[in-house]
């Protein structure tokens, strides 16, 4: 008995281990997810898929290109070499299907569900308002930086840097260095699910994407005006809304405090595979360096409008079927 009882045990444990990249766990009376993911995708190859998922409107879609070289890779991106990526492009324009191109390849399904999580609602068709009430169809970024254009920023890789107020832990966002008052941008449309004060993160504000899979967390807003006009929890925000203003409050247990020694944005990015990953030891954040770079070409225009910012162009998404 106690051989058998080992065995299914055993069997009912971890079906995947990948040099600490995934972790899918499954037992036989519970769901499988993917519990443990990273995102280490380096900008360079970012920029690469980027352009060719739009230079072919989606028919090369990058998603697929990056789940493809992570898994050749083994996960390892030091290895990345730009003619890998072009050779597997090529294929994809010739018409081969990405399931035929990777055929076997260990890990592709888990990068490709991960990378898909990460980048789910960058890029597709829109139409993007311009000077004079003009409207241009256009299929390309879709996301936003988190800053208005116009803004200066400055920024590093620090995802995983040592925290220490209230107790040690590690740095899971991106910090973007800039002015008090910059108007801070919803990267994509989702909706409002946290709202108010948090004692590490100041003011905040929690937006979940649409598609339900990813968590955007803005924190250490502005002292006294930390939130546009009217933002509540339950609310839908579109990509490229101003939803709030760069400060530096946080590091205290008494609201509006600005316990923050340099005026910054922290946001993150959590990847959510199942709900029971929501505020518990499960959270998945991802390091935002490189897409904060990419993002950095998609700044939304901003206006004044009173005490408030808001957005100068509209975007309103949608798919060539539909369009007449």
């Amino acid at each position: 008995m106690l051989k058998k009882e080992w065995n299914r045990l055993l069997a009912a444990a971890v079906l995947v281990l990948f040099t600490g990249a995934v972790l899918l766990t499954a037992h036989a009376n519970s769901r499988e997810f993917i519990r443990y993911a990273e995102f280490n995708v380096p900008y360079a190859a970012l920029d690469r898929a980027l352009a060719e998922d739009i230079e072919s409107e989606g028919a090369v879609g990058w998603v697929d290109v990056l789940a493809y070289l992570s898994a050749r890779y083994g996960g390892e991106w030091k290895r990345y070499k730009p003619a890998d990526l072009d050779a597997v492009c090529e294929r994809l324009r010739g018409g081969e299907a990405i399931d035929a191109i990777a055929g076997e390849l260990q890990y592709f399904q888990y990068f490709r569900q991960v990378y898909g999580a990460v980048l789910g609602g960058f890029v597709g068709w829109h139409l993007q308002e311009g000077k004079d009430d003009r409207w241009t169809v256009k299929y390309g970024l879709t996301a936003y930086s988190p800053l208005a254009e116009g803004y200066w920023y400055n920024h590093f890789d620090d995802f995983g840097a040592s925290r220490s107020y209230g107790f040690k832990r590690r740095h899971l966002g991106h910090d973007l260095m800039g002015s008090v008052g910059t108007p801070v941008i919803a990267i994509e449309g989702g909706t409002v699910e946290a709202l108010g004060w948090n004692q590490y993160g100041g003011w905040r504000i929690g937006i979940r994407s649409t598609d339900g899979r990813r968590y955007y967390y803005y924190a250490h807003l502005r002292r006294d005006h930390p939130f546009a006009e009217g933002l509540a929890e339950g609310q839908s925000v579109r990509a490229g809304d101003v939803i709030g203003y760069l400060g530096q409050t946080g590091y205290s247990h008494k609201e509006n405090v600005n316990g923050i020694e340099t005026p910054h944005l922290h946001f993150g990015l959590e990847l959510v595979f199942d709900e029971s990953q929501k505020e518990s030891d499960n959270e998945i954040w991802v390091d935002l360096y490189a897409l904060t770079r990419l993002l950095d070409r998609h700044r939304a225009t901003v206006r004044a409008q009173g005490k408030e910012y808001v957005r100068e162009y509209e975007m309103l998404l949608f798919h060539p079927k539909n369009h007449t």
